[in-house]
């Protein structure tokens, strides 16, 4: 059995879309708890950035920040689930 601090990420994650094609992708080999480190700072920032978009009305650049960490963020867990998950990558994709 595989030790889970020894496991890392499976690369096979796309996100940011443009025309239906991922701009970009979670890289392989990342250990998960470093992955997951990342993916918690990228969403403590995205909801930092949510809360002044609520308050800050005169522009939309705090929440498209706030979309795109989020995003970021969501890829990477997806990424790690698709390692220490039972469930299939096949049902993780169809999840989008």
């Amino acid at each position: 059995m595989t030790d889970k601090a020894e496991e890392k990420t499976v690369g096979s994650t796309p996100f940011l879309y443009c025309s239906d094609n991922p701009l970009f992708s979670v890289s392989a080999g990342v250990p998960i708890s470093e992955a997951l480190s990342q993916a918690s700072d990228l969403l403590a920032l995205a909801k930092a950035l949510a809360e002044d978009a609520a308050f800050i009305r005169e522009t939309d650049r705090y929440a498209w920040a706030a979309h795109f960490l989020t995003e970021m963020g969501k890829a990477v867990i997806d990424d790690v689930m698709k390692v220490v998950s039972p469930r299939s990558a096949k049902t993780l994709r169809t999840e989008k």
